[in-house]
């Protein structure tokens, strides 16, 4: 998600244009006068908006959904190129500004298809777009679109556990830093940093992973949500690891910090992965006590979320003899989920887990 770390009346124009709002709506959304907002406008990056009018307009832009944050960072992107008007103009060969629109429409649209886990049309759109226009013959504005549409093509591979190899997560997110790092966005650099992280891990490196994000976890290019995120996965990496106890400290502090900030979600994950960690010291009365309080606390719901929801729990209940065929029969319904929605990684997590039980390896019939 967006973040700034100061507000100046172009970043303010481009949150407004990002919500579809008029001036006077924006105003009021605000709190503010109209006069206000007009003057951002008149000024742009010439003018800053008051400390506490940063507050406001830092909570504006944090509970925005994800739509509205890319078509800011779009918008934004536009903006602050160095480029005067006339350069920004597209060769012959190249999309016009209507075209544009309906690809960052469309990016709004993949956003949503891979929260619900659909990929097939996620993947349908961003094929859409990235096998009409080549990277050369792009504007800034195409090039900011191109690399978010490959860096989501990573997501989507990420999702399905296609970690390695050319047609990878790891493949589209090199692919989109390296665009970022051309149109020097340092934040949208940091992030792919924390992507490829995640893949590394996810490859078992677990090491490697735990490195890269203690790194990140420091890092100022990042939100503190984002960081907070990374320091999170430090945790994770190292439980895998087996160093549970340190682990359980550091994921606590990520837990503390999603509090602060107010992000239910995360604060959700974060006991997840405390659950984990504490299954991993053979402290199950804590991972017991963890699980319960992410399977009560979510607030989105998605077959994803289910699914790591249910394979977490399931692990936890495989640790204790007296709920072993529990454990087995939640493990069964994560597995189907995972096939139905094509979450290959984590179907392979579920039936590994059932495999080092003793247990079946399919699903078990009811």
């Amino acid at each position: 998600m967006a973040t700034v770390h100061h507000w100046t009346g172009l970043e303010a124009r481009a949150l407004r244009l990002a919500l579809r709002l008029s001036v006077r709506a924006f105003a009021q959304q605000l709190g503010l006068a109209v006069a206000t907002v007009s003057k951002w406008e008149s000024k742009l990056a010439d003018t800053e908006p008051r400390p506490d009018t940063q507050a406001i307009l830092d909570t504006a832009l944090g509970r925005a959904d994800a739509a509205v944050h890319l078509r800011f960072e779009t918008l934004l992107s536009e903006m602050t190129s160095p480029l005067t008007t006339a350069q920004r103009r597209v060769t012959a060969s190249g999309p016009r500004a209507w075209e544009y629109e309906s690809w960052a429409d469309d990016l709004d649209r993949v956003v949503v298809a891979l929260s619900h886990q659909d990929f097939a049309f996620a993947d349908s759109l961003l094929t859409r777009w990235l096998s009409r226009f080549k990277a050369p013959e792009l504007d800034e504005k195409g090039l900011y679109l191109f690399a978010r549409s490959t860096a989501l093509l990573g997501d989507l591979r990420r999702d399905q556990g296609a970690v390695l190899g050319p047609l990878s997560a790891q493949h589209s997110y090199a692919g989109a830093r390296a665009v970022f790092t051309q149109l020097d966005i340092p934040r949208r650099v940091a992030q792919l940093d924390l992507s490829l992280a995640v893949v590394t891990e996810m490859s078992g490196k677990l090491e490697i992973a735990a490195r890269n994000y203690e790194t990140l976890a420091v890092d100022d290019r990042l939100s503190r949500r984002d960081r907070a995120r990374a320091r999170l996965w430090v945790g994770t990496a190292l439980s895998k690891d087996g160093q549970h106890d340190y682990a359980t400290r550091v994921m606590q502090a990520a837990t503390r910090d999603f509090e602060d900030l107010t992000e239910p979600d995360d604060w959700s994950v974060a006991h997840q992965k405390l659950a984990l960690a504490r299954r991993g010291a053979g402290d199950l009365t804590q991972a017991l006590h963890f699980i319960d309080i992410a399977r009560n606390s979510r607030t989105t719901e998605s077959p994803m979320q289910r699914v790591r929801l249910d394979t977490a729990h399931g692990h936890i209940l495989l640790s204790d003899t007296a709920t072993r065929d529990d454990g087995h029969l939640v493990l069964d319904q994560a597995a189907q989920v995972a096939a139905q929605y094509g979450l290959v990684h984590q179907l392979r997590s579920s039936e590994g887990i059932k495999a080092m039980s003793g247990g079946p390896t399919g699903p078990r019939q009811r």
